[in-house]
């Protein structure tokens, strides 16, 4: 029966698909007396078997996505399932003790698990790891419930979750992967930023999604207006294909503006940037037409493995984005590592309340190795582009002061070892501490340019986590009060001669670019997917005019009056 879910619109487009429930299944399983002891085997033989031939194919799609690196995970796995010291304790059980196959595989699974898990020792903790992932696999068959794997969709789909993490979104495959609804997060969550970066459509927030939708529903996502149309009527999907048709043309429209600078009616030039995780999101900077990196989040390099990344590898990735920008300025932000993005090979405490905490350069300024070691891949790779460094979560000028110290101890011990250095690197901050805003004039002094990171500022000026559909009507980028934070930093930088940047999602926003351009941003910087409409945007507005808008909605009580006033003004 057609129905229809509202959520939060996290990524513009339209897509029209089959559902794929990327749920955990329920692995509950009780004890059984059997009477066919060698049947039961023979059903245990078989799902050994099938869960075989599948890790076989999940290793082989590993390999030619990710590396054999990733591969040799799966070659664990197999290894496991081959393990007669596995294999033959449970067999014996259902044979001697007349039990269901799925209590015979658990109860000697968790035995070995708990043995393993027990010794001093990180190779045997990791076999428990193995066992207790192969077993789900196996225990899934027996039970007849599918386990979702991401990376083995061969068919055009939407993905329905509870929630996405990076690397789950980072497994997605574009071609098949059409668009996808969770029930929690808002439009800062990672999984919406991943969906614009990935351009595909999204809707999140939606609080059942998981609950009202089942495999092989037909499924609209509409990214733009925050629906998702369970079963639609014929009527209904003739329609979104129009749209979405329509929605191409519109794009087709921007791609014209790809190789222009971005001018406003007046004449004034801002930069626009593009906010990337991977080297690999290069293609679709310069494919946009960005004009700089203006974010580039490093702590992607860190995810999904088990060990943190050496100064080579992080160096190569470093010089990757800086030759593939070809001069253009490049923002690499340090580690941010914390709040809803945890490292597990790190095993830092759990925190009642993660984003306020240990986190970022916090983090960093106490385990100074990890820190010294980006700084130093850093610093060997700034002499392939136009690097600039940007510290995350800075709090007070004395965390500035000590991460700059620390760069430049790095520099120095490099020089005296021959090692080459570009002469002059741009160290600036992100500004996303409302304590930080309102000092913003005494940090100018000393940075040599700001970004405003708006989806973190916004949450703790108002108090409201943005991870949280239930108060996301609090995440309010036009708000008074955020406004004038954002031009306090734009005023305190320009006093200063500096310039200031954005890198929250505020700045791809087609309502507050044009409040942008008025308070004087000079970088604004985005998913590179919004750089084309973002320019299209600037191209119409008059700064001038702008500024008036600006100075007008600065006096305003609420951010509908601010919405409405920016509506009014930019439809004369």
């Amino acid at each position: 029966m057609a129905s229809m879910l509202k959520g939060i619109a996290a990524s513009n487009g339209i897509a029209i698909a089959k559902a794929y429930r990327l749920i955990e299944p329920d692995l509950t399983v009780s004890k059984q007396t059997i009477t066919a002891p060698s049947e039961e085997t023979a059903r245990f033989q078989e799902a050994v078997n099938i869960s075989k031939s599948e890790l076989q194919a999940i290793r082989d799609n590993a390999e030619k996505q990710l590396g054999s690196d990733k591969a040799a995970i799966f070659d664990a796995h197999l290894l496991v399932l081959s393990d007669p010291e596995l294999i033959a304790p449970i067999e014996d059980k259902i044979q001697n003790e007349q039990v269901n196959a799925e209590f015979a595989l658990k109860e000697t699974a968790d035995m070995f698990v708990m043995m393993f898990e027990q010794m001093d020792n990180e190779y045997m903790k990791e076999r428990a790891a193995d066992i207790r992932d192969v077993t789900k696999r196996v225990l899934s068959h027996l039970l007849g419930v599918q386990i979702p794997n991401p990376s083995m969709i061969s068919e055009e789909v939407i993905i329905i979750a509870e929630d996405l993490t990076p690397s789950d979104t980072a497994q997605l495959n574009r071609t098949y992967v059409k668009g996808f609804t969770t029930n929690i997060g808002g439009r800062t969550s990672h999984s919406a930023i991943m969906a614009r970066s990935m351009e595909i459509p999204a809707v999140v927030g939606t609080k059942e999604a998981t609950e009202s939708i089942q495999n092989g529903d037909l499924v609209i996502v509409d990214g733009i207006n925050g629906e998702v149309h369970i079963n639609p009527t014929p009527e209904l999907v003739q329609k979104y294909e129009q749209e979405h048709a329509a929605y191409g043309e519109q794009k087709a429209e921007w791609a014209k503006l790809v190789n222009e600078k971005t001018v406003s009616a007046d004449g004034r030039h801002v930069e626009l940037a593009a906010n990337i995780g991977t080297p690999k999101d290069l293609e679709g900077v310069k494919s946009n037409g960005g004009e700089a990196v203006g974010l580039y989040r490093t702590e992607f390099l860190y995810m999904g493995r088990d060990q943190l990344p050496t100064e080579d590898e992080q160096f190569d990735a470093y010089k990757a984005v800086l030759e593939g920008m070809e001069g253009k300025p490049v923002v690499v932000r340090t580690l941010d590592i914390g709040g809803d993005k945890e490292l597990p090979y790190l095993d830092l405490p759990k925190e009642m309340n993660p984003f306020l905490g240990f986190r970022a350069i916090r983090l960093c300024l106490e385990e100074q190795d990890i820190f010294r070691t980006q700084l130093r891949a850093l610093l060997r790779a700034s002499k392939y582009g136009n690097l600039k460094i940007m510290f995350p979560m800075i709090a007070t000028l004395d965390e500035f002061r000590q991460a700059k110290a620390i760069l430049e101890e790095e520099k120095q011990t490099l020089l005296t070892q021959g090692v080459e250095v570009a002469d002059r690197i741009e160290t600036g901050i992100m500004v996303e501490i409302p304590s930080t805003a309102v000092m913003a004039d005494t940090f100018a002094k000393e940075v040599d340019f700001f970004s405003i990171g708006t989806n973190d500022l916004i949450q703790y000026t108002m108090a409201a986590d943005r991870m949280n559909e239930r108060v996301s009507y609090l995440y309010q980028p036009y708000n008074p009060a955020i406004l004038r934070l954002v031009k306090m930093v734009i005023d305190a930088a320009h006093k200063e001669g500096k310039w200031a940047g954005m890198c929250g999602e505020m700045a791809g926003d087609e309502t507050a670019i044009p409040l942008l351009l008025g308070l004087g941003l000079d970088e604004f910087s985005m998913s590179a997917t919004s750089i084309l409409r973002a320019r299209s945007i600037i191209k119409r507005l008059s700064q001038p005019e702008m500024e008036q808008l600006a100075n007008e909605v600065l006096g305003l009580r609420t951010a509908e009056e601010v919405v409405n006033a920016v509506q009014a003004a930019i439809s004369k």
